[in-house]
This record gives C-alpha cells, sequence and structure tokens, in this order.
C-alpha cells in the first residue's frame, strides 16, 4: 500500500488506516476475538496505522491493540492514540500532571514504554492557544513518554491555530464527500506547514456506504442512535452533522458516482486520499470483510476529474445548505 509520511515525525504510513472506535464497542457489541481478526486483517492488507483513544471503551481499544502488537511486534504498526476526554471539559483540566497520568494509563494499556502519536481529543477551543499546554506536551516528548503530539479537531479554526504551533506533527480532522469545508483552508494550511492530516469519520458515520435506508434502525448503544443531535458529544461525529434522512437521500446519488468495481465506501476514501493534504484516512471496521474492503480502496485508480466535480455538486446542493456554517 502507497505510504505517506506522518507530518513531522517522517514516519512512513499506508494512505489508508483503521480507526478502532468500533472495538471499543461504542458502536454495539464487538467479540475480543474479532476485534482481533479486524487488527490481523487490516495489517495483512497494508495497513500500517492504528486510529484510538484511551476513551473507546474506557480503554478497550488500546487494550485490544496492546495485545495485538505483543502478538504481532513484527506488524510495525504506528499507533496513534488520543487522551483528554477523561475528565470535565474544561481548559484547566489541560495540565501536565493530567498528561502524564493519562500518557501512563494509555502506555500501559498499549503496552509500550513511548507512545508512537499522541493526539488532544477534541479539547476545549482554548486549549489550542494555550502555551502552558504546548509546553506540557514538549515535556512529554522530553520525558519519552510520547514520541510526537497532534490534535484531533472539530473545527476549522481549530486546525488552523494548531497548525500554527510548531512542535504539532498532525491534525485529525472530520473529512468526507458530505464535509468538504477543510478543502478551503485546513488542507492547504497543513501541507505548507508540513503537518500531516488524519481524516475522520470518512463514511459520514457508515452514510456514504449506501448500505442504509430511512427505515434503518441502530442498537441503542450505538452512537448514530443516541448522538444524533449532539445530546452525547460533539454532533459532527455522528453522520457528519447531516441529518440522516437529508444524508440517505444524498448517499444513493453519490453512490451512483462508484466507479465500475468499486463499492461506495471504497469510492469515498479514495476521494479522501487524493486530495491533496491528506495523510491517511481512518475508517473503522466491525469485521474482517469491511476491514479487507478498506484497504482495498488504496489500489482504486484515481477519480477523474468529472466524479469530483460531481461529488462538489452534490454536497453544495445536499449539504452545504445545511451544515456548512455550523462548522
Amino acid at each position: 500500500m502507497e505510504q505517506r509520511a506522518l507530518g513531522r515525525t517522517g514516519r512512513p504510513v499506508s494512505i489508508v488506516g483503521l480507526g478502532t472506535w468500533q472495538l471499543g464497542a461504542d458502536w454495539g457489541d464487538v467479540r475480543e476475538e474479532d476485534a482481533l481478526a479486524v487488527l490481523d486483517a487490516s495489517v495483512e492488507a497494508g495497513v500500517t496505522l492504528f486510529d484510538t483513544a484511551d476513551v473507546y471503551g474506557d480503554g478497550r481499544s488500546e487494550r485490544l491493540i496492546g495485545r495485538f502488537l505483543k502478538e504481532r511486534p513484527e506488524a510495525g504498526v504506528f499507533v496513534a492514540t488520543k487522551f483528554g476526554r477523561r475528565v470535565e471539559q474544561r481548559p484547566e483540566h489541560y495540565r501536565l500532571a493530567n498528561f502524564r497520568a493519562w500518557a501512563d494509563r494509555s502506555r500501559a494499556n498499549l503496552g509500550v514504554e513511548r507512545l508512537d502519536l499522541v493526539q488532544l481529543h477534541c479539547p476545549p477551543t482554548p486549549v489550542y492557544s494555550s502555551d502552558e499546554v504546548f509546553d506540557a506536551l514538549d515535556t512529554l516528548v522530553a520525558e519519552e513518554r510520547i514520541a510526537a503530539y497532534g490534535v484531533s479537531v472539530e473545527t476549522c479554526e481549530e486546525a488552523l491555530t494548531a497548525i500554527a504551533r510548531p512542535g504539532v506533527a498532525s491534525v485529525q480532522i472530520i473529512l468526507n464527500a458530505f464535509r468538504l469545508k477543510p478543502l478551503e483552508r485546513v488542507l492547504p494550511a497543513a501541507e505548507a506547514a508540513g503537518v500531516a492530516i488524519l481524516a475522520r469519520v470518512p463514511l459520514a458515520s457508515g452514510l456514504l456506504s449506501g448500505r442504509y435506508s430511512e427505515q434503518t434502525v441502530f442498537a441503542p448503544d450505538d452512537h448514530r442512535t443516541y448522538n444524533r443531535h449532539g445530546e452525547a458529544f460533539d454532533q459532527g461525529e455522528t453522520f457528519s452533522g447531516v441529518d440522516f434522512a437529508t444524508g440517505v437521500e444524498a448517499a444513493r446519488e453519490f453512490a451512483a458516482l462508484a466507479p465500475e468495481g468499486a463499492t461506495p465506501a471504497q469510492t469515498a476514501l479514495r476521494w479522501i486520499v487524493q486530495q491533496p493534504g491528506v495523510t491517511t484516512v481512518i475508517p473503522g471496521a466491525r469485521n474482517v470483510a469491511q476491514a479487507r474492503s478498506n484497504a482495498a480502496a488504496a489500489d482504486l485508480e484515481p477519480l477523474p476529474a468529472a466524479t469530483l466535480d460531481a461529488v462538489r455538486e452534490l454536497y453544495d446542493r445536499r449539504i452545504r445548505p445545511q451544515v456548512h456554517d455550523r462548522w
């Protein structure tokens, strides 16, 4: 699989990675053996980056990855984790003592001496402008608790503030065919600064797979049931903030743009990785078939200009009027 340098770390990572929110059982129950099979299938398909967080299943996702790393040390997987959501979201909680405790917990979960990459997990907006916060992250690097740090953001303005920080290696942001705003300023700024872009929620919580209808019902413990209007966390994390019925209709149109032999989901992933400035895309997978299918998107030919134009037209007509100003 094609590899790209992960920003200022210089570490090569696969253009299709694996997001492991699902493996924490926040999208419905996932058995441990099934989760490990997803990790194994992803690596066999060429994936070299796993993205996780200390709150995914209260650490379950990290622990599963840690078990995999112990069993498959030769895989050479780069693990990007996140911290900051274990406390009430107030800027004063983003301080060195907490950072050390959170990093040490993730190190224990993953079974590693030093974390490859820690990302602030969508913290309050003032955090991105705090010198003290980034000094604390630099201290973790100096203490060799972490090798590098980045941020996971909700808004483009937060991303731009972070990119201006000289120590930030990466920015994780929602980017997909239903969320185009980062293309305007964030991706060009990141590319110019040598900051990696990790594109998350690439299928708009599954909408862009084309598998859902207006009648689809998700499990009660699936965030696509309980967070449609931002009841539990930022609304943009669920269906990219798009109204479900609107998203289903738009997804049908998007599916018609898939080239012969490609699924709508693969088309959505291919669209992302060919955007200038993107380092890797991190779709999730609940089973081996999904993991293999996602990785296969890296083998698709680049989408032609006509398809790119059609994606833009669909977004402008269906999605932009509803959500663009929110972010």
